[in-house]
């Protein structure tokens, strides 16, 4: 059963970058669980202002807080990072 969450969650988690940040060229699957969304070549791109509106949503969608600017940092590494903290927090 945990599995079938942690899927879900990572779907979830990809309509929301997608949809906070309005990336209409960028589908859920274009978005690996492991591909780093942060810097330059090879990964998703954002930058310092993406990773605000993202943990803004975070805290909204998910009822986290995500106050420390060190653990924002891994936490939005990856979408594996961001489904874990949230699982963590949900426990």
């Amino acid at each position: 059963m945990g599995e079938n969450i942690g899927v879900d969650l990572k779907a979830d988690i990809k309509k929301m970058i997608i949809e906070t940040l309005n990336m209409e060229d960028v589908k859920s699957e274009d978005i690996g669980d492991d591909l780093i969304l942060f810097g330059g070549e090879n990964t998703l791109g954002l930058d310092s202002i993406d990773a605000i509106e993202l943990v803004m949503a975070i805290q909204r969608d998910y009822k986290v807080r995500l106050d420390d600017q060190n653990l924002a940092r891994e936490v939005l590494k990856d979408v594996n990072s961001i489904a874990n903290f949230i699982q963590s927090k949900a426990e």
